[in-house]
């Protein structure tokens, strides 16, 4: 029980710092969106280099795992983009909520590239949720945020994918601190052109905004890997939806943003999903036990 409340006290410190990588993000202003996501992994990158340092065998990896290494970075580094876009663009609760669609989108890749199977529940499950993102989104002509909200939920598409190939990779031998290195270096250097192409000039406190969302990234990023350490996913993962109340908090005291109805509604159904599912995996991983 002890180590089940570390896991759980971690998951809502990694669910706290990515609220506050998403804040910083946003206070960083009116920079481009591909400058803004080379600083954040610039930053994770040197805080993963600096763990693996400590333990040069982790720098190693198996053969048959890089190739899961590769998309889980094509597909994380999208994501990335599409998600900061997003941030930049609509109410940060939105934002994250929509990113948030990530496990539900993971399920569908472990389906559909890694050919493993899901249950009518799950599926009913991925579609409730799928729903009420589209409540958010709000699909028509006349929301001026559709495409900003289409991309915010594209951002959790590529989460959702990197997620399932990162559970491949780790399957096939490869380290959490390598993973976090080899994505984060992987970004920096396809960001790196978009970066000189369309740099920005930025005062010292959006160095210091920038430099804080790498920051709180990479604490997200470690500690989400700690707590599963402690705790399997189906005792703690719930505790990530956390973050939607983080962000909906900062969003009002520090952005004066409050969410339209239609978004309250469609955060209800995409977290009562999520907990519907969390139960269910719950019950049917123990009776398998």
């Amino acid at each position: 029980m002890k180590n089940k409340y570390k896991g759980i006290l971690l998951m809502i410190t990694s669910a706290f710092s990515f609220a506050l990588m998403m804040t910083f993000v946003h206070l960083a202003g009116d920079l481009p969106t591909f400058q803004k996501a080379f600083f954040r992994n610039a930053v994770a990158m040197l805080f993963a280099l600096a763990v693996l340092l400590k333990d040069p065998s982790m720098f190693k990896a198996p053969k048959r795992s890089y190739k899961y290494l590769l998309l889980r970075s094509v597909a994380g580094t999208i994501g990335l983009v599409c998600n900061f876009y997003a941030i930049d663009r609509l109410v940060l609760a939105d934002a994250s909520i929509l990113n948030k669609m990530s496990p539900f989108f993971a399920i569908i890749f472990s389906i559909l590239v890694l050919k493993e199977k899901a249950t009518p529940f799950q599926l009913g499950a991925i579609t409730t949720a799928f729903l009420g993102s589209m409540l958010i989104v709000k699909p028509s002509m006349g929301n001026s945020e559709l495409f900003p909200s289409l991309m915010g939920l594209l951002g959790g598409i590529g989460a959702g994918a990197a997620y399932a190939f990162v559970r491949k990779a780790s399957e096939k031998g490869a380290k959490g601190p390598f993973i976090v290195f080899f994505f984060s270096a992987f970004s920096v250097v396809v960001l790196l052109p978009f970066f000189i192409a369309d740099y920005e000039p930025m005062s010292v406190k959006q160095w210091i905004y920038l430099i804080l969302a790498g920051v709180g990234a990479a604490g997200g990023q470690f500690t989400i890997t700690a707590a599963y350490s402690y705790a399997p996913a189906r005792e703690i993962s719930v505790y990530d939806y956390s973050q939607i109340l983080f962000t909906s908090a900062i969003g009002y005291f520090v952005f004066n943003q409050v969410p339209d109805l239609l978004s309250f509604v469609g955060y209800a159904v995409i977290i009562l999903a999520a907990v519907l599912m969390f139960v269910y995996n719950n019950r049917h991983e123990r009776t398998a036990e």
